[in-house]
């Protein structure tokens, strides 16, 4: 199968995709080196403090523009750092970027940027969305509202909350206790706040049981939710088995029945996508640490084609190919 590395000239990962005005745009964040890195389990060498949006009217084979810097950590007031992946979504010729960064106590929040144009300049809004926390954000219209996927375990500190409520001590299932699932929410007729309260997102087997902490394909980070012959699909990764799995609902809100593997895993220890069709066909974009030589922390853009067999079950793709 062929695969592409979309923006070889720097590191970017976490590719949020959308088709806007024919055109296809990609929100990554940026990753940059830096010579104190140490790696942990919080993430804390993800040192990411902008985003670029790149575009392209030719997914495989065309030039892949950098529109520049779209927006900085200093311009955000409430930020302190580490400025994660990110989506974009339009209403009414408006562009709102959803994007995660810890406030100045360490807290993952979700901010919102406006722009008049889908590569930007966004312009950051004063303070994060009210009642918001962890990280990995994936918008989607359905039926002419917006709701956000989200959530990430680990340094994505969802363990840190039960209930949409802070808990005093973190606390993250094991075994067979069922695995913490992502969170969606309706937002708000403005776009700048949640409609509601988010909800919990469950994976779960064939009998309808939630999968289990200790299930090598249970949710970790990075959701993603596209429509295929009417049926909804929830994609997301692994976290720590570095796989991308995907389950599928006849309901946004699920439960979502597991399917299987998308992308085995990759050079580097995250694997984030976004899944978009595109002139009839449907792609996979990810990142690896190829051409870092591996180093988890400074990840590559990279596209192939994705297929759906007779039956809507996608074909598993091999990540070290």
């Amino acid at each position: 199968m062929k695969k592409r590395y979309l923006f070889p000239a720097d590191y970017m990962a976490d590719p949020s995709v959308h088709i806007f005005n024919g055109r296809v745009y990609i929100y990554p964040s940026h990753d940059w080196e830096d010579e104190n890195t140490v790696e942990n389990d919080n993430g804390d060498h993800f040192n990411m403090k902008d985003y670029h949006v790149l575009s392209t009217d030719d997914i495989m084979n065309g030039e892949v523009i950098d529109h520049g810097k779209v927006l900085d950590r200093d311009d955000i007031p409430w930020a302190g750092r580490q400025l994660w992946d990110c989506d974009v979504a339009e209403k009414d010729g408006k562009y709102y970027m959803y994007f995660p960064m810890k406030d100045k106590n360490d807290i993952f929040r979700h901010g919102v940027a406006i722009a008049d144009r889908p590569e930007g300049p966004f312009i950051p809004q004063p303070d994060p969305i009210r009642g918001s926390y962890s990280i990995d954000m994936a918008i989607f219209k359905d039926e002419g509202e917006y709701y956000m996927y989200f959530g990430g375990i680990w340094g994505g500190q969802l363990q840190r909350y039960r209930d949409n409520k802070a808990l005093e001590s973190a606390y993250l299932p094991t075994g067979k206790e069922p695995a913490l699932p992502s969170r969606v929410v309706r937002l708000s007729e403005d776009m700048l706040q949640y409609a509601e309260e988010p909800r919990p997102v469950h994976v779960v087997d064939k009998k309808g049981k939630p999968l289990t902490a200790d299930n090598p394909h249970r949710f970790f980070e990075a959701p993603w939710v596209h429509k295929y012959n009417g049926k909804y699909y929830f994609s997301y990764s692994t976290g720590d088995t570095h796989m991308i799995c995907y389950a599928t609902s006849d309901n946004r809100f699920g439960p979502f029945t597991y399917q299987g593997v998308i992308l085995t895993p990759v050079v580097g220890w995250t694997t984030h996508h976004s899944i978009v069709e595109f002139k009839g066909k449907w792609y996979l974009f990810h990142h690896d640490c190829v051409p870092s030589g591996g180093k988890t922390w400074l990840r590559s853009l990279k596209v192939c084609e994705l297929e759906y067999d007779a039956e809507g079950r996608i074909k598993t793709i091999e990540g070290m190919d």
